[in-house]
């Protein structure tokens, strides 16, 4: 029995045959400010609205009674720096992707994506109607944390590279940025991989520090200026097809909110999951019309690209199958990504080819 639940039972049963009831929970009274930490820059193109609007509709939704302060990466604590400072209480909640925490749990990749993973309709199926929820929650008592998903950028492009791409030993050497398990695979291909926050990639880009970076797609990579450097773009990437993004909580700060509270900072996280997504989708196309029309070159990687890539990311996932929590998470994840898929692609799939080859 862990920690946390034993504290629990026995405080219950020491308390049992002295009171036949119990008193109510005392929840904080009054206003209150929670500071949200982000992975962040100020303004950054879509994952700094997710949390902007996560962090208003909190604010509206609970009369003002909960005012939500947010810090962009660097102004309390560095981008890859937010969950300590949540489960440490140095700030109360965070705004991030949760793949930037693999170190903590491998488990967490799942909770933005992982290379041949889920797509962004595959992942709220799952979370919200599978075992997802549960098992965030579950890692996240670990670390007493309450998490929440809370954006999502969709199908991530490939990336931007400096040369071509012609086979999978044009990787050899690569110097990379790509977070997560996905940049793990590429490393397996003999990429040297970058883990940089997105506010510090184009200057790393444009240096020759980095030979090529993904960052999410069209609209956001066209915000960020990466054309500016390089025209070459590879438009599906292996290793993000629904990248979502997650708002966790001090969960000893969570506990202290009432149920209504609670509740509402859960409903915040979801509104903000579908309106973040609908926004880069909706942004996604006009973008990479301009980028087309300024020169970009929009490129696939040759499937033997995509076999060695396969290759890699199976024998990146299952170098941590021995952690019991990551292979209860990976075999709930694939599971439903097959129950999900199966009717996707006889229905979804098929009317979309066909419309598009009927209107062109």
């Amino acid at each position: 029995m862990d920690r946390r639940s034993f504290l629990k039972t026995s405080a219950l049963g020491g308390t049992a045959a002295a009171a036949t009831t119990l008193a109510a929970p005392a929840y904080a009274q009054g206003k209150r400010t929670l500071t949200m930490v982000t992975s962040w820059g100020r303004g950054l193109a879509g994952v700094f609205d997710a949390a902007q609007y996560a962090a208003d509709t909190i604010t509206a939704m609970s009369g003002g009674d909960l005012t939500v302060e947010i810090k962009a990466a660097g102004e309390l604590v560095g981008a890859f720096e937010v969950f300590d400072a949540v489960t440490a209480g140095q700030a109360d909640m965070y705004h991030a992707a949760d793949y930037y925490f693999v170190s903590q749990h491998p488990g967490y990749a799942y909770y933005t994506a992982v290379p041949f993973g889920m797509t962004a309709q595959e992942l709220v199926n799952w979370y919200y109607h599978g075992e997802g929820h549960a098992l965030h929650d579950e890692l996240g008592e670990i670390f007493g944390l309450k998490s929440f998903l809370a954006g999502n950028t969709g199908a991530q492009a490939g990336g931007w590279f400096s040369k071509e791409i012609n086979g999978p030993e044009d990787f050899q050497g690569l110097k990379f940025r790509m977070p997560g398990l996905g940049g793990q695979a590429l490393g397996k291909m003999g990429a040297s991989v970058q883990n940089l926050p997105g506010s510090e990639v184009y200057q790393a880009l444009a240096s020759g520090a980095i030979d090529g970076t993904e960052w999410i797609g069209p609209w956001a990579d066209e915000k960020a200026g990466f054309q500016e450097i390089t025209k070459f773009y590879y438009t599906a990437g292996f290793h993000e097809p629904g990248a979502g993004l997650s708002l966790a909580t001090n969960r000893e700060v969570f506990d202290s909110l009432s149920p209504a509270h609670q509740k509402i900072i859960e409903t915040a996280a979801a509104a903000a999951h579908q309106w973040n997504l609908a926004q880069f989708l909706n942004n996604n196309g006009a973008a990479l019309q301009r980028l087309q029309a300024g020169g970009v070159k929009t490129l696939e990687f040759p499937d033997t690209v995509w076999d060695a890539m396969g290759a890699a990311s199976k024998e990146t996932l299952d170098s941590y199958m021995d952690d019991e929590l990551f292979a209860k998470i990976r075999n709930s994840v694939e599971d439903s990504m097959r129950a999900s898929s199966g009717w996707l692609v006889k229905s979804e799939g098929v009317y979309r080819a066909q419309r598009d080859r009927i209107l062109g």
